[in-house]
């Protein structure tokens, strides 16, 4: 999901489909999307230079401007002593860039009895988005591009050119664990464009991510944030169509606050 944010007086037309205000009481929930990656061969776990599991230039590299999550962390520490412990070889590959061979289950057995004993549903909620995220994180370690999300081999950041965002407006995309690193996940195109300051990557279930995202809406106003979300049944229209239906006479530029979403 998508929400916009500015300091431009923006106005939607009706025309754009697109771009329909939401209320902003109550915080908007991603579905579940179930798209997987694409099938590749095991890949073994390559350490960072420092030996650590997951650096914060690491975590940032993938398109994000947050700190590090605590509890991303501790889960790649856990998956690295278990590794120790068992004498498996964490490896990842196939369907969902999973963890592979007998080391999955051995992990998955330790997930589940930790998902078990804990307290409510919103701690087993923020366990379940780390530890798809912990997972990719590791699984994909010099194996993808950490811009484009594509293996290297098939890297197409030289064919994208970057370019600036309204003065003042501001993308959030708010993304389902599982879409995270998923190769054909368009969403990432927003910050290769026009980088993770004017689009800002939000991780649900991230605590601390969600927090400065929520932060900056209250700080911008409801009536300042917009929501933009596929219409399955909408008619599918340019960018250009779009503008010559009239955008550019609704734009003004008082000086305003105006927050935009991307989820």
């Amino acid at each position: 999901m998508v929400f916009l944010s500015g300091t431009l007086g923006f106005k939607c037309p009706q025309a754009l489909a697109f771009c329909s205000k939401i209320h902003m009481d109550f915080k908007p929930r991603t579905r579940s999307l179930h798209n997987p990656f694409s099938r590749s061969p095991p890949r073994e776990l390559l350490p960072t230079e420092d030996g650590s599991n997951i650096t914060l230039q690491e975590w940032q590299g993938w398109g994000t401007t947050s700190p590090l999550p605590t509890i991303v962390t501790r889960i790649a520490d856990d998956l690295k002593d278990l590794e120790k412990d068992s004498d498996e070889k964490m490896t990842f590959g196939g369907k969902g860039g999973k963890i592979k061979g007998d080391f999955k289950k051995q992990e998955d057995k330790k997930h589940r009895e930790t998902y078990r004993g804990l307290g409510d549903s919103e701690q087993k909620l923020q366990f379940f988005s780390a530890r798809q995220i912990a997972c990719r994180l590791v699984g994909s370690r010099g194996y993808l591009c950490q811009k484009c999300w594509l293996p290297h081999e098939d890297c197409m950041c030289s064919k994208v050119t970057p370019c600036k965002l309204w003065h003042g407006i501001r993308f959030w995309l708010y993304m389902h664990p599982k879409d995270f690193l998923r190769q054909n996940n368009t969403g990432k195109l927003l910050w290769q464009l026009f980088g993770v300051e004017a689009a800002t990557l939000c991780l649900f279930g991230i605590a601390e991510q969600e927090e400065i995202m929520w932060n900056a809406f209250k700080c911008s106003g409801k009536d300042k944030v917009w929501c933009l979300y596929p219409n399955k049944s909408g008619v599918v229209k340019s960018v250009q169509e779009a503008f010559d239906q009239g955008l550019s006479t609704d734009l003004g530029f008082a000086e305003t606050t105006v927050n935009v979403s991307l989820t």
